[in-house]
């Protein structure tokens, strides 16, 4: 189920999820993608802009601005969303979703199914290893992070 194209965007994801790690972040990164070429990439922007709901699949997308369609478009994210993230796919008719990581957080996958996205998991040991590290080096962030 994985391609080339999304094992390249993947890492986009991981490489933006980095990137807010060191900026003192939770590392969340997101791609959208049409045809296999980044429409927008994003990252989790809570800590950095004190926004709570700025995870990283809403900055890819309001970084993407208006969209005619988002029905030919495949999301990419370091780590399975949240609800929030989850019903925003939905919402915006997102059909296809390329997960790094459900190990550290999950449990959407089914919800977004039955819905009718393709949900494809690649438990990236990047992505899996990246967020792990946070979780035990930032876990007061973390429980923050998932509103625990």
């Amino acid at each position: 189920m994985m391609t080339d194209t999304d094992r390249r965007l993947l890492r986009v994801a991981y490489d933006e999820a980095k990137a807010g790690f060191d900026e003192g972040g939770c590392p969340i990164g997101s791609v959208l993608a049409r045809g296999g070429q980044v429409v927008a990439q994003g990252r989790n922007q809570r800590v950095q802009q004190g926004d709570p709901i700025a995870h990283g699949e809403m900055d890819a997308l309001r970084k993407a601005g208006r969209q005619k369609t988002y029905r030919d478009t495949v999301l990419y994210t370091s780590l399975s969303p949240c609800m929030m993230c989850s019903g925003t796919i939905i919402q915006f008719g997102i059909p296809r979703l390329v997960i790094g990581d459900t190990q550290n957080f999950g449990g959407n996958e089914e919800f977004l199914r039955s819905k009718g996205v393709e949900v494809v998991i690649a438990e990236d040991p990047d992505c899996i290893a990246l967020m792990r590290r946070f979780i035990e080096e930032k876990p007061e962030l973390w429980a923050e992070d998932i509103a625990e």
